[in-house]
């Protein structure tokens, strides 16, 4: 079980470290320019310091894997969730892997590609959160957990209503809604759930191991 809280804390740390370099992208020349409330995260990889945007991300990835390695250690989840979590990873990589589409030179293949690799990232956790939490709600931390992934989900949803809508609104998704803000709020409350599998799989950890033993 050492393991388990092993694991919990270098997702923490890969986790922590990649918030503090999306932070530094908000304030940091030339990417403190954008305007985060229409532009999504994903735009500061095409900037002159593109590089931090990706080295997060992939710091997000590394930290997500972590906290699935410890939250296995902990016999905490199944196949399923287990699938859904490790799909928030690969969508991650795709976001980086791929870039999205740079408007100034029109739109492109791998444009496609990381616009589905972030739809995956965004529904995959939030479905991986759930279906790890489910059979382990009378655990307060797992009631946590399944929060998070709830608050993940309804972040997202002003995203498929301005996706829906666009077919009687005549008004294209990305303008219905302040997107860059969205995705944002979304991204907080994905990393949170993150953390919040994290603290699960440690808490764990720590109740087995403070468990009296049966006398053998």
């Amino acid at each position: 079980m050492k393991s388990v809280g092993a694991f919990s804390g270098l997702g923490v740390l890969c986790v922590a470290a990649s918030v503090v370099l999306y932070g530094l992208l908000h304030v940091l020349p030339p990417s403190a320019g954008l305007d985060w409330t229409s532009r999504t995260i994903s735009q500061y990889a095409l900037l002159s310091n593109g590089w931090v945007f990706d080295v997060a991300t992939l710091l997000l990835a590394a930290g997500s894997v972590a906290v699935v390695v410890a939250l296995r250690r902990a016999g905490l989840v199944r196949r399923g969730a287990t699938v859904a979590l490790l799909l928030w990873v690969v969508g991650l990589v795709g976001v980086v892997w791929f870039e999205k589409h740079n408007w100034a030179s029109g739109p492109s293949l791998s444009g496609d590609v990381h616009r589905a690799a972030s739809l995956v990232a965004f529904l995959s956790l939030p479905a991986g959160a759930l279906l790890a939490a489910a059979p382990w709600l009378r655990d307060t931390a797992a009631r946590l957990v399944a929060l998070g992934g709830v608050v993940s989900l309804l972040c997202f949803s002003p995203i498929l209503w301005a996706l829906v809508s666009e077919s009687w609104t005549g008004v294209r998704w990305w303008r219905a809604i302040p997107l860059g803000g969205v995705e944002r709020a979304l991204g907080l409350a994905e990393v949170a759930t993150i953390l919040l599998l994290a603290w699960w799989a440690a808490s764990s950890a720590r109740a087995a191991r403070s468990s009296p033993r049966r006398p053998s």
